[in-house]
């Protein structure tokens, strides 16, 4: 059985861009669990920073203490996407309570991006417009799909994703943790391949960098997961930079089963 750990290459950057002065992303990563949080915050004052801050470490802490205890074996796709989903739940209930207790919190909220690594499969769970992206052989596809008023005018036909690039309503949600009392949280699950990198990013690297830039990027500095992350915020903050931008590598390095074949068992104990 592999650890996950040495199953799983992890690396992360985020920088406040060129235009703002404080930065409410927040990002966290545990390799122990397979575990890793983006969360990009809104509200006035340093409230989005509050609310993005509050849903990365209740799930990290949360989440990952409920992992650890864990052998892969016990997590399964339903129990994975399941934890997701009473995660992102507890966040949401946490920061829209603080919001009404706290005046100077009012209506502040965030994105969410929760991914898990288990038994060869990846369950994602999102809410707004952070994004989880898959590079596979060299190409990249976009995994999670939009919880905006952009995506909505995308789906119906209004506008094409070229005209979207230059749309005014970019930053305009669907979706968000802690504007409301509960939250619907959209949870998936798909196979990985041994060579996948995964990308969780803020909409301030995908407004600020194609994605057909992404891709060359990661598929050039496929070797360097930590330059890969440096590179991609450098390249939003050389295109003008105008939201804090945050991004999540992981890169799949060995396969993860949860249980290991009767085979691997005697290869093992060959070796």
């Amino acid at each position: 059985m592999t650890n996950l750990k040495t199953a799983l290459e992890i690396a992360t950057a985020t920088h406040p861009g060129m235009v703002r002065s404080h930065n409410e992303d927040c990002i966290a990563a545990d390799g122990d669990a397979g575990l890793a949080v983006l969360a990009d915050g809104m509200g006035g004052y340093n409230a989005g920073e509050v609310a993005s801050g509050m849903a990365v470490a209740l799930i990290k802490d949360e989440l990952g203490k409920q992992l650890s205890g864990k052998k892969p074996e016990d997590l399964d796709e339903q129990k994975a996407e399941l934890l997701i989903t009473e995660h992102a739940a507890r966040a949401n209930a946490a920061i829209f309570d603080s919001a009404q207790k706290e005046p100077q919190y009012s209506g502040m909220g965030t994105t969410l991006v929760v991914a898990l690594w288990h038994d060869n499969r990846i369950s994602v769970g999102h809410v707004g417009d952070s994004r989880l992206y898959r590079l596979r052989d060299g190409k990249l596809s976009q995994v999670t799909r939009d919880h905006s008023l952009l995506q909505e005018q995308i789906d119906s036909g209004m506008i094409t994703k070229a005209q979207a690039r230059h749309s005014q309503n970019k930053n305009l949600v669907t979706r968000a943790v802690g504007i409301d009392p509960e939250v619907d949280t959209e949870v998936h699950s798909y196979p990985v391949l041994v060579g996948d990198i995964y990308l969780m990013c803020s909409d301030g690297l995908n407004d600020m960098v194609t994605d057909e830039d992404i891709e060359l990027t990661l598929s050039s500095l496929a070797a360097n997961l930590p330059l890969a992350a440096q590179q991609l915020v450098q390249q939003a903050c050389d295109n003008g930079g105008r939201d804090n931008v945050s991004v999540i590598l992981v890169r799949v390095a060995k396969d993860y089963p949860a249980r290991t074949s009767l085979m691997d068992k005697l290869m093992a104990w060959f070796r």
